[in-house]
Protein backbone atom coordinates (compact mmCIF):
# COMPACT_ATOMS: atom_id res chain seq x y z
CA UNK A 1 0.00 0.00 0.00
CA UNK A 2 1.35 3.23 -0.75
CA UNK A 3 2.06 5.45 2.47
CA UNK A 4 -0.29 8.49 3.92
CA UNK A 5 0.45 11.94 2.54
CA UNK A 6 3.05 13.98 4.57
CA UNK A 7 1.54 16.57 6.86
CA UNK A 8 3.84 20.00 7.22
CA UNK A 9 2.46 21.69 9.58
CA UNK A 10 2.85 25.81 11.17
CA UNK A 11 3.54 25.76 14.84
CA UNK A 12 2.53 29.48 16.04
CA UNK A 13 -1.27 29.92 15.33
CA UNK A 14 -1.97 26.47 14.49
CA UNK A 15 -0.63 24.04 17.45
CA UNK A 16 -0.21 26.54 19.91
CA UNK A 17 0.04 30.37 20.65
CA UNK A 18 2.86 31.50 22.96
CA UNK A 19 3.44 27.69 23.30
CA UNK A 20 -0.43 27.38 24.66
CA UNK A 21 -1.81 24.32 23.29
CA UNK A 22 -4.71 25.25 21.06
CA UNK A 23 -7.37 23.29 21.80
CA UNK A 24 -7.51 20.11 19.98
CA UNK A 25 -3.98 20.57 18.46
CA UNK A 26 -2.89 17.62 20.53
CA UNK A 27 -5.05 15.27 19.36
CA UNK A 28 -4.72 16.87 16.02
CA UNK A 29 -1.04 15.48 15.73
CA UNK A 30 -2.03 11.56 17.76
CA UNK A 31 -4.61 11.28 15.16
CA UNK A 32 -2.82 11.80 12.20
CA UNK A 33 0.15 10.04 12.90
CA UNK A 34 -1.68 7.07 13.99
CA UNK A 35 -3.48 7.35 10.20
CA UNK A 36 -0.18 7.04 9.20
CA UNK A 37 0.76 10.28 7.86
CA UNK A 38 4.47 11.81 8.47
CA UNK A 39 4.14 15.31 10.44
CA UNK A 40 7.10 17.19 10.00
CA UNK A 41 6.59 20.78 11.79
CA UNK A 42 7.74 23.85 9.73
CA UNK A 43 8.26 26.67 11.49
CA UNK A 44 9.34 30.23 10.55
CA UNK A 45 9.58 30.98 14.32
CA UNK A 46 13.93 31.10 14.23
CA UNK A 47 14.50 32.28 17.72
CA UNK A 48 14.39 28.59 19.58
CA UNK A 49 16.58 26.00 18.36
CA UNK A 50 14.44 22.90 16.87
CA UNK A 51 15.59 20.65 19.43
CA UNK A 52 14.42 23.46 22.30
CA UNK A 53 11.30 23.64 20.23
CA UNK A 54 10.56 19.70 20.10
CA UNK A 55 11.43 19.27 23.55
CA UNK A 56 8.21 22.67 23.97
CA UNK A 57 6.01 20.63 21.88
CA UNK A 58 7.16 16.92 23.95
CA UNK A 59 6.34 18.64 27.12
CA UNK A 60 2.51 19.45 25.93
CA UNK A 61 2.26 16.01 25.05
CA UNK A 62 3.42 15.75 21.02
CA UNK A 63 6.68 13.82 20.64
CA UNK A 64 9.13 15.93 17.94
CA UNK A 65 12.70 15.40 18.16
CA UNK A 66 13.73 15.22 14.70
CA UNK A 67 10.21 16.45 13.48
CA UNK A 68 10.48 20.24 13.65
CA UNK A 69 12.93 22.65 10.86
CA UNK A 70 13.22 26.07 11.13
CA UNK A 71 13.84 28.92 9.74
CA UNK A 72 17.26 29.58 11.29
CA UNK A 73 17.98 26.18 9.86
CA UNK A 74 17.40 27.01 6.70
CA UNK A 75 19.51 30.21 6.95
CA UNK A 76 22.15 28.57 8.21
CA UNK A 77 22.33 25.89 4.83
CA UNK A 78 22.82 29.21 2.88
CA UNK A 79 26.52 30.05 4.66
CA UNK A 80 29.84 28.95 3.83
CA UNK A 81 32.07 27.14 5.93
CA UNK A 82 34.17 30.21 7.92
CA UNK A 83 31.84 32.52 6.83
CA UNK A 84 32.05 35.57 9.31
CA UNK A 85 28.81 36.35 10.54
CA UNK A 86 27.03 39.30 12.17
CA UNK A 87 23.78 38.67 13.79
CA UNK A 88 20.36 39.82 14.74
CA UNK A 89 19.03 37.09 16.41
CA UNK A 90 18.61 34.23 19.18
CA UNK A 91 19.60 30.90 19.86
CA UNK A 92 18.45 29.06 17.08
CA UNK A 93 20.02 31.48 14.55
CA UNK A 94 23.31 30.83 16.53
CA UNK A 95 23.06 26.84 16.75
CA UNK A 96 22.68 27.08 12.93
CA UNK A 97 25.86 29.44 12.66
CA UNK A 98 27.58 27.00 14.62
CA UNK A 99 25.97 24.07 11.91
CA UNK A 100 27.22 25.28 9.14
CA UNK A 101 30.53 25.88 10.61
CA UNK A 102 30.52 29.42 10.57
CA UNK A 103 31.78 31.96 12.70
CA UNK A 104 29.77 34.30 14.88
CA UNK A 105 32.14 37.40 15.19
CA UNK A 106 28.94 39.44 17.28
CA UNK A 107 25.21 39.92 18.08
CA UNK A 108 24.17 43.62 16.87
CA UNK A 109 22.68 44.02 20.15
CA UNK A 110 26.27 43.74 21.80
CA UNK A 111 27.46 47.27 23.02
CA UNK A 112 31.14 46.70 22.89
CA UNK A 113 30.80 45.32 19.25
CA UNK A 114 34.06 46.46 17.66
CA UNK A 115 33.23 48.97 14.63
CA UNK A 116 35.96 46.88 12.19
CA UNK A 117 35.31 43.72 12.20
CA UNK A 118 35.27 41.87 8.87
CA UNK A 119 31.70 40.57 8.16
CA UNK A 120 30.96 38.44 5.26
CA UNK A 121 27.01 37.68 6.12
CA UNK A 122 24.72 39.59 7.91
CA UNK A 123 21.79 36.90 9.75
CA UNK A 124 18.62 38.87 10.58
CA UNK A 125 15.95 36.98 12.80
CA UNK A 126 13.47 38.31 15.44
CA UNK A 127 14.92 39.95 18.39
CA UNK A 128 13.55 41.47 20.88
CA UNK A 129 16.62 43.65 22.00
CA UNK A 130 16.61 45.49 18.54
CA UNK A 131 17.59 49.01 18.31
CA UNK A 132 19.05 51.69 16.63
CA UNK A 133 21.92 51.03 17.21
CA UNK A 134 21.66 47.33 15.82
CA UNK A 135 20.26 48.74 12.96
CA UNK A 136 23.10 50.98 12.59
CA UNK A 137 25.28 48.36 12.41
CA UNK A 138 23.62 45.25 10.40
CA UNK A 139 22.93 48.16 7.55
CA UNK A 140 26.37 49.77 7.68
CA UNK A 141 27.46 45.97 7.17
CA UNK A 142 25.01 45.25 4.25
CA UNK A 143 26.14 48.51 2.58
CA UNK A 144 29.51 47.41 2.64
CA UNK A 145 28.68 44.00 1.07
CA UNK A 146 28.40 41.15 3.81
CA UNK A 147 25.43 39.01 2.45
CA UNK A 148 21.87 39.91 4.13
CA UNK A 149 20.06 36.92 4.76
CA UNK A 150 17.07 36.97 6.62
CA UNK A 151 15.56 33.94 8.33
CA UNK A 152 11.73 35.23 7.23
CA UNK A 153 10.06 38.07 6.46
CA UNK A 154 6.71 37.52 8.57
CA UNK A 155 5.75 41.22 9.77
CA UNK A 156 3.53 40.05 12.51
CA UNK A 157 4.00 36.90 15.03
CA UNK A 158 0.78 35.87 16.55
CA UNK A 159 0.06 35.49 20.47
CA UNK A 160 -3.01 34.99 22.42
CA UNK A 161 -4.38 38.74 22.47
CA UNK A 162 -3.65 39.46 18.96
CA UNK A 163 0.06 39.90 17.00
CA UNK A 164 3.17 41.22 17.67
CA UNK A 165 6.26 42.88 15.15
CA UNK A 166 7.76 40.15 13.70
CA UNK A 167 11.00 39.18 12.50
CA UNK A 168 10.14 40.66 8.47
CA UNK A 169 9.10 44.38 10.26
CA UNK A 170 12.92 44.45 11.72
CA UNK A 171 14.26 42.78 8.60
CA UNK A 172 12.17 45.64 6.57
CA UNK A 173 14.09 47.88 8.72
CA UNK A 174 17.67 46.34 7.86
CA UNK A 175 17.06 46.15 4.30
CA UNK A 176 15.33 50.39 4.33
CA UNK A 177 18.10 51.43 5.87
CA UNK A 178 21.23 49.31 3.65
CA UNK A 179 19.12 49.41 0.53
CA UNK A 180 19.66 46.22 -0.23
CA UNK A 181 16.98 43.21 -0.69
CA UNK A 182 17.89 40.05 1.50
CA UNK A 183 17.78 36.06 0.47
CA UNK A 184 15.37 34.77 2.81
CA UNK A 185 15.25 31.42 4.06
CA UNK A 186 12.13 30.52 5.54
CA UNK A 187 8.73 29.97 4.46
CA UNK A 188 7.97 30.18 1.73
CA UNK A 189 10.70 30.32 -0.21
CA UNK A 190 13.37 28.38 -1.52
CA UNK A 191 15.58 27.60 0.91
CA UNK A 192 12.99 26.13 3.35
CA UNK A 193 11.54 23.82 0.45
CA UNK A 194 14.95 22.71 -0.58
CA UNK A 195 15.42 22.17 3.55
CA UNK A 196 11.80 20.37 3.87
CA UNK A 197 12.63 17.94 0.95
CA UNK A 198 15.83 16.84 2.32
CA UNK A 199 14.08 16.02 5.67
CA UNK A 200 11.88 14.10 4.16
CA UNK A 201 13.57 12.19 1.34
CA UNK A 202 12.31 10.23 -1.15
CA UNK A 203 8.74 11.70 -0.69
CA UNK A 204 5.85 13.08 -3.33
CA UNK A 205 5.36 16.33 -2.08
CA UNK A 206 2.78 17.04 -5.05
CA UNK A 207 0.43 14.59 -2.54
CA UNK A 208 1.43 16.26 0.53
CA UNK A 209 -0.56 19.21 2.89
CA UNK A 210 0.83 22.39 4.36
CA UNK A 211 -1.37 23.51 7.02
CA UNK A 212 -0.62 26.77 8.65
CA UNK A 213 -2.72 29.83 9.49
CA UNK A 214 -1.19 32.99 7.57
CA UNK A 215 -1.75 32.76 3.71
CA UNK A 216 0.73 35.04 2.66
CA UNK A 217 3.47 32.49 4.34
CA UNK A 218 1.81 29.19 4.52
CA UNK A 219 -0.78 29.21 1.51
CA UNK A 220 2.68 30.72 -0.80
CA UNK A 221 4.60 27.98 0.51
CA UNK A 222 2.32 25.19 -0.32
CA UNK A 223 2.35 26.38 -4.36
CA UNK A 224 6.45 26.72 -4.00
CA UNK A 225 6.11 23.10 -3.25
CA UNK A 226 3.59 22.17 -5.42
CA UNK A 227 1.76 20.43 -2.48
CA UNK A 228 -1.93 20.86 -1.51
CA UNK A 229 -2.68 23.71 1.44
CA UNK A 230 -4.73 23.37 4.51
CA UNK A 231 -5.74 27.14 5.69
CA UNK A 232 -6.98 27.20 9.51
CA UNK A 233 -8.31 30.34 11.44
CA UNK A 234 -6.53 29.98 14.90
CA UNK A 235 -3.80 32.24 14.33
CA UNK A 236 -3.56 35.45 12.55
CA UNK A 237 -6.52 37.31 11.61
CA UNK A 238 -7.58 37.95 7.86
CA UNK A 239 -9.55 40.37 6.42
CA UNK A 240 -13.81 39.15 5.75
CA UNK A 241 -12.92 39.81 2.05
CA UNK A 242 -9.30 38.06 1.30
CA UNK A 243 -10.04 35.35 -1.30
CA UNK A 244 -7.94 32.35 0.47
CA UNK A 245 -6.93 29.68 -2.29
CA UNK A 246 -6.61 26.59 -0.02
CA UNK A 247 -7.40 23.28 -0.40
CA UNK A 248 -9.40 22.90 2.71
CA UNK A 249 -10.47 25.37 4.96
CA UNK A 250 -11.36 25.07 8.68
CA UNK A 251 -11.25 26.47 12.20
CA UNK A 252 -8.59 24.78 13.61
CA UNK A 253 -6.02 21.91 13.30
CA UNK A 254 -8.36 19.57 14.81
CA UNK A 255 -11.03 20.09 12.37
CA UNK A 256 -7.89 19.48 9.41
CA UNK A 257 -7.30 16.14 11.43
CA UNK A 258 -10.75 14.96 11.27
CA UNK A 259 -10.86 15.43 7.42
CA UNK A 260 -7.59 13.94 6.53
CA UNK A 261 -7.87 10.96 8.26
CA UNK A 262 -11.42 10.29 6.94
CA UNK A 263 -10.14 11.69 2.96
CA UNK A 264 -7.68 8.77 3.27
CA UNK A 265 -9.18 6.51 4.82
Amino acid sequence: MPSKPAILCDLDGVVWLMHQPISGSVDAIRKLREAGHRVLFVTNNSHSTAHEQALVLESIGIPAIGDVVTASQSAGALLNVGDRVLTCGGPGVMQAIADAGAVLVGRSDDPDLPQDIEVDAVVVAFHRTFDFAGLTRLSAHVRQGARFIATNDDATYPVPNGVIPGGGAIVAAVATASGVSPVVAGKPYAPMAKLVGSVLGDVDLSEAWMVGDRVSTDGAFARTLGCHFAHVRSGVAHAQTEVFDADFEGENLAAFADYVVEKYR
